[in-house]
């Protein structure tokens, strides 16, 4: 049995059982045995890098894809978070599995959904700085700025789910948006600051 058909039952296993599924699921959704399964991942840590690996290749083309369908620095920030609160509510157990990392055999060498948000981070970095170079401001603040978005969104998306998403995913996606855009709008406007005589 290929590497890619245990991936692919891994992840209706995750749809069926939770974010909890354990090997013998997973082996029995692929028809086979655990032993098998072993033999084309060393441990369940292998495993669960393939199933992330595989979630990020389909996930980040979404992100980018959003990111270009406006060139307006507010509007693609509001794209990149509706894709990845659609890309979680579509599968909850999916992310819980990917983003929450479970019990592992040993520590990842690389966490392919690390190296996602660090991605995600960098692409919503370079929205930034398209708004700050539009404004005429230094760049340089763009990387922890675009980084910080990322962490916002995925903590805010983390409580949503925990608390049985108690508003519309669009609702969460618009509060969002408007918190990261009226913060970064104080900081790329064009207009010059106030003075303290103004505050």
């Amino acid at each position: 049995m290929r590497r890619e058909q245990l991936v692919e039952a891994t992840l209706l296993a995750v749809g069926k059982h939770g974010a909890g599924v354990g090997m013998d699921e997973i082996a029995a959704e692929a028809g086979t045995s655990k032993t098998v399964v072993y033999r084309h991942f060393s441990d369940r840590t292998e495993l669960y890098v393939a199933v992330c690996t595989r979630v990020a290749a389909q996930l980040l083309p979404k992100l980018r894809d959003a990111i270009e369908s406006s060139d307006q620095p507010r509007q693609m920030v509001a794209a990149a978070i509706e894709t990845y609160l659609a890309f979680l509510e579509a599968d909850p157990e999916l992310y819980r599995f990917v983003v929450h990392q479970q019990v592992l055999d040993r520590p990842a060498d690389r966490d392919p959904i690390s190296n996602l948000s660090d991605l995600v981070g960098d692409q919503a970095a370079a929205i930034v700085g398209l708004a700050l170079e539009r404004a005429g401001h230094d760049q340089q603040a763009a990387a922890p700025w675009g980084h910080g978005i990322v962490g916002m969104v995925r903590s805010a998306a983390d409580w949503w789910l925990r608390a049985d998403r108690p508003m519309l995913r669009t609702e969460l996606a618009a509060h969002l948006t408007d918190l990261a855009w009226a913060g970064l709008s104080g900081v790329v406007t064009t207009a010059p600051p106030k003075s303290m005589e103004e505050l």
